[in-house]
């Protein structure tokens, strides 16, 4: 659930895309020709319709082209239309690759991140992901960048944030893991739960400060220092206060979790979505299916991580190329064995810097050469994503009554998924963004 943000928008003209608007900034009505629709569904594309939008949400699809009166035409007869894209494990205010992990723990403030966050959701609007999560960032920053999106004084995705993660001391997110246990920042506790009650505590507090999900980590991680992604370090009796305290608040809860371990208890006790998922098994999966619990893979951090790790392993942490360059390994497999054991999937790219914000889009091809078919990797970043993030109603299919967040392509990417990789038009909440392959806002 998503909490206070601002539906609204007034539709803009732009010269090249339009084929009747003799004053587009004031027009309320919008009528796309749409070439090729993909409604996100899992319905067969459909060609030549009509998707007409009043103000920020979609009000009918009709056949052929039509023109309704009043309404600011675009045309995008030659171009493949689908909902907005979503990317369910983002961290829009990290860029990691501006500096090794140590220094950057040592020498930034949360106002680095805040510019940063603010260049990057730019950058993530504009490649046709209108809606993320953002599951890992200093709690007061992340929302605010959130908020002044919903305000429209700066430009971005919808985001649904958790603010820190939470996890046990000496885990993948305790940020003094490494560091001269001397040195301390007053908020570096705020991601560390070492028992029932301090997990309750924390997931009331992130409530309370804006959060909208929670992030755990009950295994080890690749990125930070020295911890074990195989092993699982929160207990039962932590994960299961988290989750059934996130729940009462209506939040989802995902599970940073690369161990077999980790990843069957943590969606045995009831969490909504597994990042990453390493090194699942059969046992993993079962657990997984019967709970209904989603994978998000993450198969592009690996891939990135891993060629970075070879180039470049000055730039990570002690422990860390090792680790990423192991796990890197089993991602293909994994996503594989997922999807044939019958897995959801959601998309998610754990963009943080090894790939630069804004080529999300190429988590696509990965998950289609795991064995994925392009309309169900397509389905991930549509339909799945917004069940996953609990807005079915809003995000995530282009249906009458859903907001307008809407991009389109050139070309069929249920043919080439990489054409998902240059979006030229954009629309989030019936304003536009993108045309003709060029920013507008």
């Amino acid at each position: 659930m998503q909490r206070s943000f601002t539906r609204s928008a007034l539709a803009c003209g732009f010269a090249g895309a339009l084929l009747a608007s003799p004053a587009p900034a004031a027009a309320s009505d919008i009528a796309l020709h749409v070439g090729k629709l993909i409604d996100g569904t899992g319905a067969a594309p459909v060609a030549n319709v009509t998707v007409v939008i009043h103000d920020d949400r979609i009000t009918a699809i009709l056949p052929g082209f039509t023109m309704p009166a009043g309404a600011q035409v675009i045309d995008l007869s030659t171009s493949t239309v689908l909902p907005g894209l979503i990317d369910c494990h983002d961290h829009i205010t990290v860029s990691y690759h501006q500096g090794d992990p140590i220094r950057n723990a040592v020498t930034r403030t949360g106002y680095d991140d805040e510019i940063d966050g603010i260049n990057n959701a730019r950058a993530t609007l504009l490649a046709g992901f209108t809606t993320i999560r953002d599951v890992g960032a200093t709690t007061p920053v992340i929302v605010a960048i959130k908020r002044a999106i919903n305000a429209g004084v700066i430009t971005g995705p919808r985001m649904w944030v958790s603010g820190t993660p939470l996890g046990p001391t000496g885990g993948h997110s305790d940020p003094a893991n490494g560091l001269d246990p001397e040195l301390a920042h007053s908020h570096w506790g705020d991601s560390v739960v070492d028992s029932p009650d301090e997990a309750r505590k924390a997931v009331r507090r992130l409530w309370r400060e804006g959060a909208d999900l929670i992030k755990i980590t009950p295994s080890g991680g690749v990125m930070s220092i020295g911890d074990n992604p195989k092993i699982q370090l929160m207990t039962d009796d932590e994960v299961k206060a988290v989750i059934d305290t996130a729940h009462v608040l209506e939040m989802k809860v995902a599970a940073h979790a690369h161990g077999e371990g980790a990843i069957t208890r943590a969606s045995e006790l009831g969490v909504d979505s597994i990042e990453h998922g390493s090194y699942a098994d059969a046992k993993s999966y079962a657990a997984m299916k019967q709970h209904g619990t989603y994978l998000v893979p993450t198969m592009l951090v690996a891939a990135k991580g891993a060629e970075r790790g070879r180039s470049h392993p000055e730039e990570f942490n002690p422990s860390t190329v090792g680790k990423m360059l192991v796990v890197s390994a089993l991602i293909k497999k994994n996503v594989h064995d997922a999807y044939a054991a019958g897995v959801k999937f959601a998309f998610g790219t754990d963009t943080f810097g090894l790939s630069a914000h804004g080529e999300n889009a190429q988590e696509f091809a990965l998950m289609v050469a795991a064995g994925m078919t392009p309309m169900d990797a397509i389905l991930a970043a549509t339909r799945n994503a917004a069940d996953l993030i609990g807005d079915s109603a809003d995000i995530g299919s282009v249906k009458v009554g859903r907001l307008a967040d809407l991009v389109a392509v050139t070309g069929d990417p249920l043919s080439d998924v990489t054409v998902l990789e240059h979006v030229g038009f954009v629309m989030k909440g019936g304003k536009i963004y993108k045309v003709d392959g060029k920013p507008v806002i």
